[in-house]
C-alpha cells in the first residue's frame, strides 16, 4: 500500500514551522470529520499511514503530525520547548490553522500524554480519543529500558544496517513482524542524508528533556485529566498484551473511569501497537461510529 497524502505545514505560537501528513477522505465518501494522530517520543507521522488508509476509506480526514523536533517539523532552538504542554498547544494551533473546531485525537505513547494534556488545556477541542499504550503511571523499569537506546548516538547506516538496528531494539515488542515490516519501520525511523546514508529522524534533545521523575510526580494530575476526558467524550484505551509501558492493571483502571470508555488489548504486541492490527483498527472504527 502506497500512502496518499498532502504535506501540511502550520506555525506554532512560538514560531516553529510544523508538519503533518494530510490524508483526505476517500473519493465518494461523505466527510465524517477530522482525526489527529500524535506519535511517540522518537516517532513521526509515517507510523500512521496504514491506519490512515482505513480511516479515510470510512470518510475521515486524517492529520498525522510530526511533533516539533521530529521528521519535517522544525527543531526547537531551546530544548525546554520539548514538553507535553508545548506539544498540546501545537495541536491547538494546527486546528486553528485549518478552521477545525474539534477533532478525534489518537495518541501513541508520548502522544497519549499530549492528548491528556490537551484535554486539560483545551477540552472543547477533543471529540473523542484513543489512548494507545501509555497512561498516567509508567513503571520506572520500562522508562529505564527505553533510556538504554532512545537518544543514544547512532552512526550513519545503510538500509540493511538500519533495519537490523530497529529489529534489535524492537523484536521483543513485535514478535510477529516480518522482514518487510522491519524494513518499513527502519524507513520510518531514519532519514537519508546527502551522502545516501541514513540517520535517526529526530532531534536528540527531545530525549534530554524527558524526565521520568516528573512523570512520577504528575501521576495524580494525569489521573485527574484522564477522568475528566473519559467523562466528556468517547475514549478507547489500547494496550499491547506484551507492553511494559502500560501495565494491565493501569489500562483497566483507565477504562474504568467511565462507563463509556472501552479497553482493547492487542495480542502478541508490546509497546506500542501500530494500530494497523485488525483488533486495534476495528476498535478504532467502532469508536468513530460513536462520535457525534
Amino acid at each position: 500500500m502506497t500512502p496518499s497524502y498532502d504535506d501540511l505545514y502550520w506555525n506554532s505560537s512560538d514560531g516553529l514551522r510544523l508538519h503533518a501528513r494530510d490524508h483526505a477522505p476517500a473519493a465518494g465518501q461523505p466527510p465524517r470529520g477530522t482525526v489527529v494522530c500524535i506519535p511517540g517520543l522518537t516517532r513521526n507521522a509515517a507510523d500512521f499511514d496504514a491506519l490512515a488508509h482505513a480511516l479515510t476509506a470510512a470518510g475521515w480526514r486524517v492529520l498525522a503530525v510530526d511533533l516539533r523536533g521530529r521528521a519535517r517539523s522544525a527543531r526547537a532552538p531551546d530544548p525546554s520547548g520539548y514538553n507535553p504542554r508545548a506539544y498540546a498547544d501545537d495541536m491547538v494551533a494546527l486546528l486553528q490553522s485549518q478552521n477545525i473546531d474539534k477533532a478525534v485525537f489518537i495518541g501513541t505513547s508520548l502522544g497519549v500524554l499530549v492528548t491528556i494534556t490537551l484535554a486539560s488545556r483545551a477540552p472543547e477541542r477533543i471529540a473523542a480519543a484513543v489512548l494507545n499504550d501509555a497512561g498516567p503511571k509508567v513503571p520506572r523499569e520500562a522508562l529505564a529500558r527505553i533510556g538504554k537506546y532512545a537518544g543514544k548516538p547512532v552512526p550513519p547506516m545503510d538500509l540493511t544496517q538500519a533495519t537490523a538496528y530497529v529489529e534489535t531494539i524492537g523484536k521483543a515488542s513485535f514478535p510477529r513482524f516480518t522482514a518487510e515490516d522491519w524494513q518499513t519501520m527502519a524507513s520510518n525511523t531514519f532519514r537519508q542524508r546527502d551522502d545516501g546514508l541514513l540517520e535517526l529522524d529526530y532531534d536528540p534533545a527531545v530525549i534530554r528533556t524527558t524526565r521520568p521523575w516528573v512523570l512520577w510526580l504528575l501521576r495524580p494530575v494525569l489521573w485527574r485529566a484522564v477522568r475528566g476526558l473519559t467523562a466528556r467524550v468517547p475514549v478507547l484505551v489500547v494496550r499491547g498484551a506484551l507492553s511494559d509501558i502500560l501495565p494491565a492493571d493501569v489500562a483497566r483502571r483507565m477504562a474504568a473511569t467511565s462507563p463509556t470508555a472501552r479497553l482493547i488489548e492487542v495480542p502478541e504486541v508490546g509497546h506500542a501497537p501500530t494500530l494497523s492490527e485488525p483488533e486495534a483498527r476495528e476498535a478504532i472504527l467502532a469508536l468513530l461510529e460513536r462520535v457525534r
